[in-house]
């Protein structure tokens, strides 16, 4: 087995802003040949946290999937003569606060939300394969939305329920770009609270209301994210896929149907790639999706 960052990659898509990229490698896997959450997940899926620079100053946007992924973050930031770090938690789901433990001595940041659900989940947490232990919690905690002043550079965190119910994207208005989370994805959202998708539909008619020209998604495509990130149209794209998904549950040909069918129109746009262990979300999605609607 490689080393945990052996394969972790650095772009800068815009001055100051960094992707932390892994994953997305077929035959490699970072943590053990047995079933576990960053190999047949976020690693599968290739994964992306943030970081934005502004003079002496740093904003992490989610530790990604390890201690040791956390470590080259701070460590690369370090390099590059940044003293004060403050972290933002895009949600509560294990990818994304696998690395708080390495800024445990920085501002956490995250809504209220996070913060409940990962105090809710923190036996399921520390169970995990790998675990989450120990579990550092957010430091400080918003309600719906906040501005932060990195050094001169404005950043607008705002929540949303969209994939979960605590989504914390931020909008960095100089940059017209988004980061956000996983709000989006490509090639598909996952469905992790399918009793709410109907409001996550609702809520990616808000998100693109914002004023951006580009989206960053922490699971997207490398070459796409390192050269500037997404359009508008991924948010397109990921509501007709919700949409379809829900006039379609009872359809027996979507058990058979593969994705890449499935999300032809939108493929065909260029809103999104293809990228084949979307499969096995799909299929996820459907059986996630089915259950509730019973």
């Amino acid at each position: 087995m490689p080393s945990l960052t052996d394969t972790l990659r650095i772009h800068e898509p815009y001055p100051g802003l960094f992707a932390y990229y892994d994953g997305r490698i077929e035959g490699v896997r970072l943590w053990s040949e047995e079933r576990n959450w960053i190999d047949d997940g976020a690693y599968s899926l290739g994964i992306a946290s943030f970081a934005i620079v502004s003079g002496r100053e740093a904003v992490v946007y989610d530790t990604h999937v390890s201690l040791d992924h956390a470590r080259a973050i701070r460590a690369h930031l370090v390099g590059l003569g940044v003293e004060t770090i403050r972290v933002v938690l895009s949600h509560w789901h294990t990818d994304h606060i696998a690395g708080n433990a390495v800024f445990a001595d920085c501002e956490i940041i995250a809504n209220r939300l996070t913060h409940e659900a990962m105090v809710a989940n923190r036996e399921a947490l520390a169970a995990e394969t790998p675990p989450i232990a120990p579990l550092v919690l957010p430091t400080h905690l918003f309600e719906e939305e906040l501005t932060l002043d990195l050094a001169g550079l404005e950043l607008r965190l705002m929540r949303f329920d969209i994939h979960s119910a605590d989504g914390t994207v931020i909008l960095i208005p100089a940059l017209g770009v988004l980061l956000a989370g996983d709000t989006l994805e490509d090639t598909i959202t996952y469905v992790s609270e399918p009793e709410h998708t109907r409001t996550h539909i609702a809520e990616l008619d808000r998100l693109a209301a914002l004023p951006f020209r580009r989206i960053l998604p922490n699971h997207g495509a490398e070459a796409v994210i390192a050269a500037g990130g997404y359009e508008a149209s991924l948010i397109s794209a990921t509501k007709a896929y919700l949409e379809r998904l829900l006039s379609r549950l009872d359809d027996p040909a979507i058990d058979t149907e593969p994705l890449s069918a499935f999300v032809a129109p939108e493929i065909e746009r260029g809103w999104i790639g293809y990228f084949a262990p979307y499969e096995e979300v799909h299929r996820e999605n459907i059986a996630a999706l089915r259950k509730v609607a019973r």
